[in-house]
């Protein structure tokens, strides 16, 4: 793991150690006030044996981002990269090799002073981890669209992938899971007219042949795999509309046979496709579509052919992460 530290105003050296728990008593104020963020990317193995990332310039934007959002001191591009190729490249026979396999990477920020006040923190702490990474083979999900609970709030920190906001997501989660749905779609804290995120995605909505999503705000996270949705879509010629996305326009739209699919993407899974929409009551069934017919499907390929080396990268996205050419 990389480990670094933040006293008396500046950062320390980087450091590559063996991975490991690192002591803190129950005062540190990370836990107690809530400093603290994290980024999640992964390294992919081509056939070759050759390993890259995949555009880890947007994950070093967005940890700085959601850093300043919680008064915790941003790193430089230097740390944030440097220790990233080192520790992939010491890791790199961790890498599985295989269809939808990669190593998962956990870059993280959080405040490490002992102190029980209120303010901002004088310690921090700069790490990355990471750990093997399986094929995630979901099958479609049934999702609750949220008309109570909010994931975030106009002025708050949904756009910093702050650790709280994972914490504030369970409980409405383990609601819906025990009405029978596995995730949520949340809806804007003022209103619920609007979709904003599905669980810990963004999320994509395809009415005939259009998609929609979401555009980002203070309350909704810029995902790299959204970014790159889009970007996808729009090289194929697929008409893209980013703005607000209505509840009400999505079930009329299942309701007279014009939503085709709609679906989340992350870091993590790529693509979850949705099978049913739950709303004020009702199960609404979405079309089961093949695999040449999915929006969703044939961008994840696009996707997934790109960050493996098993297509051209017109865009630059892929980083060849060289071996044994990093030190720290």
């Amino acid at each position: 793991m990389i480990i670094c530290e933040y006293e008396n105003g500046k950062w320390g050296d980087l450091q590559l150690i063996p991975y490991g728990p690192i002591g803190f008593t129950p005062a540190m104020m990370g836990v107690n006030y809530g400093q603290a963020c994290f980024e999640g990317m992964k390294a992919y193995k081509d056939k070759d044996g050759q390993v890259f990332l995949f555009r880890p310039e947007k994950n070093f934007e967005r940890i700085n981002k959601s850093a300043k959002r919680l008064a915790i001191p941003e790193i430089s591009e230097e740390m944030f990269m440097d220790g990233l190729k080192a520790l992939v490249d010491i890791d790199r026979d961790w890498i599985p090799h295989g269809e939808g396999m990669s190593l998962y990477i956990r870059p993280l920020l959080f405040a490490t002073e002992e102190a029980l006040k209120a303010r901002i923190s004088e310690k921090y702490m700069f790490a990355i981890v990471a750990t093997p990474a399986k094929n995630y083979y979901t099958a479609p999900v049934s999702v609750k669209i949220a008309d109570h609970y909010s994931r975030a709030a106009s002025g708050g920190v949904g756009a910093a992938k702050a650790a709280g906001n994972y914490a504030a997501s369970f409980y409405p989660t383990q609601l819906a899971i025990e009405e029978g749905y596995e995730q949520i779609i949340w809806t804007d804290d003022c209103s619920h007219e609007y979709f904003e995120e599905s669980g810990t995605m963004n999320v994509f909505v395809r009415i005939n042949d259009t998609i929609y999503t979401p555009k980002t705000s203070d309350k909704i996270l810029d995902g790299v795999t959204r970014d790159s949705f889009i970007q996808l879509a729009k090289k194929r010629g697929i008409e893209v509309v980013i703005g607000n996305v209505k509840v009400s326009d999505v079930i009329d739209a299942q309701k007279n046979g014009t939503l085709k699919e709609v679906w989340g993407v992350g870091t993590a899974v790529v693509t979850s496709v949705f099978q049913a929409l739950g709303y004020q009551g009702e199960h609404l069934l979405l079309p089961q579509l093949s695999e040449e017919e999915s929006y969703a499907s044939l961008l994840k390929n696009d996707l997934v052919n790109i960050q493996t080396n098993k297509a051209e990268d017109p865009f630059g996205w892929r980083v060849l992460v060289e071996e044994h050419a990093y030190s720290i």
